[in-house]
């Protein structure tokens, strides 16, 4: 009995561990071979050695067991890489962001019945809770055209608010052809649809900008950008200054879209327009105070709500001398 246990024992290791051959396997060398086929051969019992056998045999079983589990592959062989597949999946997610939206506009504005849109009175657009807000954002700096500016955006503690910090630094490039330097900026991504349409924001309903920041006491820029595909308008903003108090306590700002006034290419227009709020694109914030050295800026949210308070439309002045078109 015990050699026909010996001999069942001795064919179920050999099933599980054949022994390898080089023509089966080209890439296994012939020292592997021997080794897995010889060292299958039981030992022969000697008196008074049966329980090291015995554990001889447990471990050349587990042994060769963790062998053959060993998934060995070929260095020739490389990962498959479908691009059909992945154009394929690309186009399907493109489609059924663009089913969602098509069922989104019959429901309402963003997927919400109209009287709910209609009644809200404050909206929060942007917050910061995770990664996945970061996302939506860019910094820049004077480095793109060889400033020492440096500029850097992070979750705040305990995940609850965006913290923008760096160094700002007014030395100009050495390039011979800039001569102004030392700004940094944090701008939103323009929101994109299925098939990488743009799309805008639209608060016509509203009409104040509502931001709770916590700064160092330096003065920023509040940009904001229309939704425009005309070449010629893509360095058009509205600004307005947002002032920051320093210290350790948040500070709720809130500015009037009416104050927003126009410039083209960081110069403020003497003609100036009044901001179309239902085609918002992006919203910036830019540091140029001439001041070097460190700076920070803490962001919790940043919203739009309807300030009943406020009955102003634009609080700058237009003339036929200045803007002859308005007048026409």
């Amino acid at each position: 009995m015990a050699l026909v246990h010996k001999w069942l024992n001795g064919t179920y290791v050999l099933r599980k561990c054949p022994k390898s051959s080089v023509a089966s396997c080209p890439f296994l060398s012939t020292r592997f071979a021997d080794y897995c086929s010889s060292s299958l051969q039981k030992p022969v019992a000697t008196p008074g050695k049966g329980s090291s056998q015995r554990k001889t045999e447990g471990g050349l079983q587990g042994h060769h067991q963790r062998e053959t589990a060993l998934d060995i592959t070929s260095p020739e062989e490389k990962p498959e890489v479908s691009f059909d597949k992945a154009i394929k999946d690309e186009i399907k997610d493109h489609f059924r962001r663009l089913k969602n939206d098509i069922v989104n506009h019959w429901i309402g504005p963003e997927g919400r019945p109209l009287h709910e849109v209609l009644l809200e009175q404050a909206k929060v657009v942007w917050q910061f809770r995770g990664k996945e807000d970061l996302d939506k954002w860019i910094v820049t700096s004077d480095k793109t055209i060889g400033g020492r500016s440096e500029v850097f955006l992070k979750m705040g503690k305990n995940n609850q608010s965006a913290l923008l910090y760096g160094t700002l630094s007014s030395e100009g490039p050495h390039d011979g052809e800039s001569g102004r330097s030392g700004y940094c900026a944090m701008m939103s991504r323009v929101p994109r649809g299925p098939f990488e349409r743009k799309r805008s924001y639209d608060w016509s309903q509203f009409n104040t900008l509502y931001l709770r920041v916590r700064g160092d006491g330096r003065p920023w820029m509040v940009n904001i950008r229309e939704d425009t595909d005309i070449i010629q308008r893509k360095n058009q903003m509205y600004s307005y200054f947002m002032f920051t108090r320093g210290g350790p306590y948040w500070q709720e700002i809130k500015i009037p879209f009416s104050k927003f006034f126009f410039s083209n290419q960081g110069r403020i227009r003497d003609a100036q327009y009044q901001l179309l709020l239902d085609k918002i694109s992006s919203i910036g914030f830019t540091l140029a105070d001439k001041v070097d050295g460190p700076f920070f800026l803490e962001i919790d949210f940043i919203g739009v709500f309807t300030d009943p308070a406020h009955t102003e439309e634009f609080a700058y002045e237009n003339s036929p001398v200045l803007n002859p078109r308005l007048f026409k």
